[in-house]
């Protein structure tokens, strides 16, 4: 009976001490606080949207807050900067619009470097572009475009959201790859650019598509290609660029997040875990779709890659056009 009874105390002791040790472990483990999550972008736009697409189940996932902080301004650089001054132990992350990672750095003069400053964590949403022109213009297809162009040379214009946009710096790249010359007109955002397109003001533009579907739709604007390698499910009559000739316009509207400089290894891989594991639900590509977005998962080295290759890309887009300065 004694027997059975150390055997019963010794069983105790040691069940007592894997589980304080488990806790101990989890205790130790990240994170065991909130985590800040710093959006380069005010609320409501896409890249706010796919803030709070991957904080809330992050949140669940992680066992902490995941708490969303908008910090516009400075094409992206105030965002960058508080989490470049931060302590790299993956408490304080940067959601990043890709325009402001690879495009605004080959325009304006910015104090960080896109690939060396940052640890890559993963990107968690990316979205095509979609080319359209206005009813009016006599022109249904991507290649008839191009010979619209090149018959009517200096005629057709472009709107995009702001100078060095990726609307801007996509359609330099069109008339690069296509040997023609189309009149960038730059607005203050999507908005007063499709307003005037839709009026007939100016003849096209490259954007995400959730703006666009509705007047694609209704036939006030006519869709000639999309910039990814699948159609889009929303308009699946649309062909891709590759389809239509050019297998290298390849635009995405991409977002990713990071940290600074020096996050340990153990922690990027513990976010990496979560947000690939929530990004492969229906619940989230299902929220993706809905934005005519994707949920294409990248993860630190790879997205790393792709960082540092879409900088070395877009630049040499950038040079040739000799696009210089801000919105």
């Amino acid at each position: 009976m004694k027997h059975k009874l150390l055997k019963q105390s010794l069983l105790v002791v040691a069940i007592g001490t894997i589980a304080a040790t488990n806790a101990m472990a989890q205790e130790s483990g990240y994170p065991q606080r909130p985590i800040s999550l710093i959006v380069s972008a005010a609320p409501g736009g896409t890249t706010d949207l796919a803030a709070r697409m991957i904080a809330d189940p992050l949140s669940k996932e992680l066992g902490q807050p995941v708490v969303v902080e908008n910090k516009p301004g400075a094409s992206g650089g105030i965002a960058a900067q508080q989490v470049l001054r931060a302590k790299p132990d993956g408490y304080s992350l940067l959601l990043q619009y890709s325009g402001y990672q690879v495009i605004t750095p080959s325009i304006e003069k910015v104090s960080w470097d896109p690939v060396k400053d940052f640890t890559p964590i993963a990107n968690v949403l990316s979205a095509p572009q979609l080319l359209v022109v206005k009813k009016a213009l006599p022109v249904n297809s991507l290649k008839e475009l191009v010979q619209y162009a090149k018959d009517n040379p200096d005629k057709l214009n472009y709107a995009s959201s702001g100078t060095g946009a990726l609307q801007h710096v996509a359609t330099e790249q069109l008339n690069q790859m296509a040997g023609i010359k189309t009149t960038h007109v730059p607005y203050k955002g999507t908005g007063p650019a499709l307003t005037d397109l839709l009026a007939g003001v100016v003849d096209m533009t490259i954007t995400t598509p959730p703006p666009l579907l509705p007047h694609v739709k209704s036939g006030a604007l006519k869709a000639l290609v999309v910039t990814s390698k699948e159609p889009l499910a929303s308009l699946p009559d649309v062909p891709t660029a590759s389809a239509a000739g050019y297998p290298d316009l390849l635009v995405s509207s991409w977002f990713a997040m990071y940290g600074p400089k020096g996050v340990p290894q153990d922690v990027v891989e513990r976010l990496n875990a979560a947000i690939k594991k929530i990004m492969a639900t229906p619940e989230y590509k299902k929220k993706a779709e809905t934005l005519g977005a994707t949920a294409e998962y990248m993860g630190p080295q790879q997205l790393g890659e792709y960082t540092a290759e879409e900088l070395v890309r877009w630049k040499k887009v950038i040079d040739a056009a000799g696009i210089k300065g801000g919105n």
